[in-house]
């Protein structure tokens, strides 16, 4: 194992042991390194590392303190990753979506505060008829991460925040070539919501799938008619 991935597992491991805690100080470089049996070089770039995905968190003439280690913190990484996603891959994106986001939708269906999901509902209205294309895929995007916040579940909200980036365009796109899917787009969405207010799980389920399917399947028959018409 190179020695920095060394250095990243044994600090790892004593956040897992509960040694360090969130919000915790790390010893001074010069003790640790010696605890470790490390270089100081070698903690540097571990500790380097580590601050890049959220966990430790390097304050200049303070010190380096373990992060609060909180779901929606360290799943920023994620969007990160993300943005280097390449067009192919852009199926595989919404095929985890279709897993991740019916789910979102039914939880919050059962726990989802009613204020909130009066809110969801003023966001859907806010939404003029003669809205602009981008208008209505920010209100899309803003619709599903309330829906993913409204399920309770820290790490399904990230989740589904941080990968719906990558199918906006895929979004865009449709929006600007399918007839009707503006149209359809927001009968789904108020569908969606109408069976969250009532408390009906399998309904949001069901109709959240549909919802993120059909942008799915338009982009995989987009994907194989331009792929015949190359042949």
């Amino acid at each position: 194992m190179p020695v920095t991935d060394s250095a990243i597992e044994k600090i790892k491991a004593m956040i897992v042991s509960g040694e360090l805690r969130p919000g915790s100080r790390l010893p001074k470089e010069a003790d640790l390194a010696e605890r470790l049996g490390l270089s100081r070089n070698s903690l540097r770039e571990a500790v380097k590392a580590l601050s890049l995905i959220r966990v430790l968190d390097v304050r200049q003439g303070d010190g380096t303190y373990v992060t609060s280690l909180e779901p929606n913190l360290l799943l920023d990484a994620l969007g990160f990753v993300v943005d280097f996603h390449q067009d192919n891959s852009v199926l595989e994106f919404l095929e985890v979506r279709r897993i991740l986001e019916p789910a979102a939708a039914a939880m919050a269906a059962r726990v989802m505060p009613d204020a909130e999901i009066s809110a969801l509902g003023e966001l859907l209205e806010s939404l003029s008829d003669d809205a602009s294309l981008q208008e209505l895929i920010d209100n899309d995007l803003e619709f599903h991460r309330r829906i993913a916040a409204g399920s309770g579940n820290t790490v399904l909200c990230s989740l589904v925040d941080g990968l719906s980036g990558p199918t906006a365009r895929a979004r865009i796109w449709r929006g600007l070539t399918e007839e009707g899917a503006v149209d359809r787009t927001r009968q789904q969405h108020r569908a969606i919501l109408d069976a969250i207010a009532h408390r009906r799980p399998d309904l949001a389920h069901a109709w959240a799938t549909v919802h993120v399917a059909g942008v799915e399947q338009w982009l995989r028959d987009t994907l194989g008619a331009a792929g015949s018409s190359l042949g």
